[in-house]
């Protein structure tokens, strides 16, 4: 068994019952323990908190129960008080999680507009991967959707799918959203429809060529290999290949090409954890 522990963090609503769910399906079939962790918020009455961990502790030790009994899987509990991004973050830290797994949270609107959703808040300080599961869970993975845009950033979303082992039974695609600005801005002024045809595949035979270069420089050979003109927004290019595709798991880093900083979320990696039907795995970039 490989002692790399899953950390699933829950409110015992039915969004962290995907999220537990999917943890379980994980570490099921790779062998991995489990790490319950329930949150209590500390911004209340001493009476509430305190019966607050009461009640999430029998829940929690049912929980561990069953997926033991059933489930075949090793968990350990833990209940963490704070603010519930900090505390999961944290709680991964002194596990030395592999993976942490939450389900999707409830939008707040005016909010979200300026802090973004605990997801997407434990996304931003984690220092291993993070698993969305937004999509009900029917079964292992079977379709995964890389997003590269071979930055080294991306080269982390390769070694992480690697390290986790989830690609090992799926089909894995990776895709290059490329960016052909200044290529489209010259089609765009060139009446013949031929030409502007032959400007544009000359962009996408050069994205292919730097795509097989970049996968070639990781010894990395996914079954298939996509390159798509961003003449969107790349978090759109990405959400809709993976809808083409039937892909039931998008991976992204969190930063690319932009190198923003630790405290902020990429804004693709941001695009497809909100527009993202299926589960989205957020690769951080290496912190050494």
């Amino acid at each position: 068994m490989n002692d790399s522990r899953i950390l699933v963090a829950t409110d015992f609503s039915s969004r962290s019952d995907r999220a537990l769910r999917r943890a379980t399906l994980l570490a099921r079939d790779l062998g991995r323990p489990l790490v319950l962790v329930h949150v209590v918020d500390d911004d209340q009455p001493d009476r509430a908190v305190k019966a607050g961990r009461e009640a999430a502790t029998l829940l929690l030790h049912e929980q561990a129960q069953t997926l033991h009994r059933i489930d075949g899987v090793e968990c350990t509990t833990r209940i963490v008080e704070g603010d519930a991004f900090e505390a999961i973050a944290d709680a991964a830290a002194q596990f030395a999680a592999a993976l942490v797994v939450v389900g999707p949270h409830r939008r707040r609107p005016l909010k979200d507009v300026f802090v973004g959703t605990t997801a997407e808040r434990v996304i931003r300080t984690s220092r291993c991967p993070v698993l969305v599961a937004g999509a009900v869970p029917a079964g292992p993975y079977r379709h995964l959707l890389l997003a590269v845009d071979l930055s080294p950033a991306s080269a982390e979303v390769i070694r992480a799918v690697r390290a986790l082992e989830i690609d090992r039974k799926a089909a894995v695609t990776v895709v290059h959203a490329f960016d052909a600005s200044e290529d489209l801005r010259r089609a765009r002024a060139i009446s013949d429809a031929d030409s502007r045809r032959q400007l544009l595949d000359q962009a996408r035979a050069r994205a292919a060529e730097a795509l097989d270069a970049f996968l070639a420089g990781l010894g990395f050979e996914p079954g298939v290999r996509l390159v798509r003109l961003n003449d969107s927004s790349a978090g759109q290019v990405v959400s809709d290949t993976a809808a083409e595709l039937a892909a039931d798991l998008v991976v992204i880093g969190t930063h690319g090409r932009s190198g923003l900083s630790k405290l902020m979320l990429g804004s693709v990696a941001q695009e497809v954890l909100q527009v993202s039907t299926v589960d989205v795995l957020a690769i951080p970039p290496r912190r050494d």
